[in-house]
């Protein structure tokens, strides 16, 4: 019972401290992201080569290291850039904005992070694209930079 009680007042905690609860992933796993995107660029499907690029995006900005996640931001900034004259689908535009907050959040660039949390809820699709267990992570980024503003 000791036990359960202090991992509820450990998670609380975490949750008004700002915890970062957001998965990392190592260099090792950027560096096979890395690897697979030079691969797919030899061949000639596109599709295959977009998404390696983005797993390769995910893996940057989850990444411990911050000149990775600077690095994640800027290819996405570029894709979304990309993408906006072209025909996404709004699945591809929502995973595009949803990574790009979590870069700016895991930079501390809290109010940027909300913002682009706020176009990616914009942006219209039939079905809730985000993840149940993101929800909270969302509100926690919306809520930091309330704070942010106010100080």
């Amino acid at each position: 019972m000791e036990a359960k009680l202090g991992k509820f007042f450990e998670s609380v905690t975490n949750f008004f401290t700002g915890g970062d609860q957001i998965p990392s992933c190592d260099r090792d796993i950027v560096a096979g992201c890395e690897q697979e995107v030079r691969e797919a660029q030899e061949g000639s499907n596109e599709e295959l080569k977009n998404e390696c690029i983005m797993r390769l995006s995910w893996a940057l900005v989850h990444s411990k290291q911050p000149e990775d996640v600077q690095r994640g931001i800027a290819m996405l900034e570029f894709a979304f850039a990309a993408s906006l004259g072209t025909n996404t689908s709004p699945l591809k535009l929502r995973e595009k904005l949803y990574l790009l907050a979590v870069g700016y959040y895991r930079c501390s660039e809290y109010a940027r992070s909300r913002e682009v949390v706020e176009e990616c809820l914009k942006v219209y699709h039939p079905v809730i694209l985000v993840p149940l267990p993101c929800y909270p992570m969302l509100l926690i980024m919306g809520g930091l930079s309330v704070l942010d503003h106010t100080m």
